[in-house]
């Protein structure tokens, strides 16, 4: 269903009466914010409607009041329950599976204590001989075919918290994704995210044992957060609060101060590099798809 924009005001203007009236009427409509501007979207057959009905609504005339009658009259669809968590898991099959995934590499390295299973992972070949730790450089690595290393320490965890955390919020960020823009179009945004945050990581620490999903997490924010910016839609609107609570955990972890209280080094690297790609990505697929809204 194609949404065209049909009313932008200002945010002092208050259209609360006028949305309440269309949604006891069921007109399907969204709103969204754009900068200090409220914009109203309705599906493109109903844009003359939407703007008649919005003409009754200043002049207070009969014609408003009509179509209030006679969409009251209509009786109201049966309200549905809230789709099952196995429901949404069927209809979000990427984001599923990456999280059982998740949980079947941490049952394997027993949450990053067998290295016998991290070293399949990491993103540098490693073994163990004695207790010395020995890894492998990157192009030799990819010489040897080990290509998936890239994209694969997104799959490790270390500790019971760090996989919850991370699964969690993958499933509230990689949902909005797959439901708005299709499963393709999440796993690559993944693997892409994956990719960039693991080699910011490396290249910034040099060789080390990192992991986790957390560079794909801040490049899924970032996506969702300019993407929809550019062209709202309320499959990407994010509770009020999780952008500021994110960009306040990544900052605080560049202080360093979380590693000085003994709660485990941060991957910096991976959360900046995730979240500038996410950024950069987002502005482009928002800047397509608001270049197509305003086409349509």
């Amino acid at each position: 269903m194609n949404f065209i924009d049909v009313l932008r005001l200002p945010l002092s203007t208050d259209l609360s009466r006028f949305v309440h009236t269309l949604q006891r009427l069921g007109l399907p409509h969204r709103m969204s914010e754009e900068g200090d501007v409220q914009v109203l979207w309705v599906p493109e057959d109903l844009v003359d409607e939407a703007r008649e009905l919005y003409e009754g609504y200043l002049r207070g005339d009969a014609l408003f009041v009509a179509h209030a009658l006679v969409r009251d009259e209509q009786p109201e669809p049966p309200a549905q329950d809230a789709p099952s968590l196995l429901a949404q898991a069927k209809a979000c099959k990427v984001t599923a599976a990456v999280i059982l995934l998740c949980l079947l590499v941490a049952g394997l390295t027993r949450l990053g204590d067998n290295l016998g299973f991290d070293g399949w992972f990491t993103f540098l070949p490693l073994h163990l001989e004695g207790e010395l730790l020995y890894v492998t450089q990157l192009d030799q690595s990819l010489a040897e075919g080990q290509w998936w290393r890239l994209v694969s320490p997104m799959l490790l965890h270390f500790g019971v918290l760090h996989l919850a955390m991370n699964c969690l919020w993958f499933w509230e960020l990689g949902r909005r994704v797959e439901v708005r823009q299709g499963s393709w179009a999440l796993l690559g945004l993944t693997l892409l995210f994956s990719l960039v945050a693991n080699l910011t990581q490396h290249f910034n620490s040099g060789p080390g044992l990192f992991g986790g999903l957390s560079g794909v997490l801040y490049g899924l924010l970032g996506y969702v957060w300019i993407f929809q910016r550019l062209a709202p839609n309320p499959q990407f609107a994010l509770p009020r609060g999780v952008l500021v609570m994110m960009l306040i955990w990544l900052a605080v972890c560049l202080t360093g101060v979380v590693g000085k209280l003994g709660m485990g080094q941060i991957a910096n690297g991976a959360h900046v590099g995730g979240l500038l790609v996410g950024c950069l990505t987002g502005l482009l697929g928002g800047a397509l798809a608001r270049r197509k809204l305003g086409a349509g």
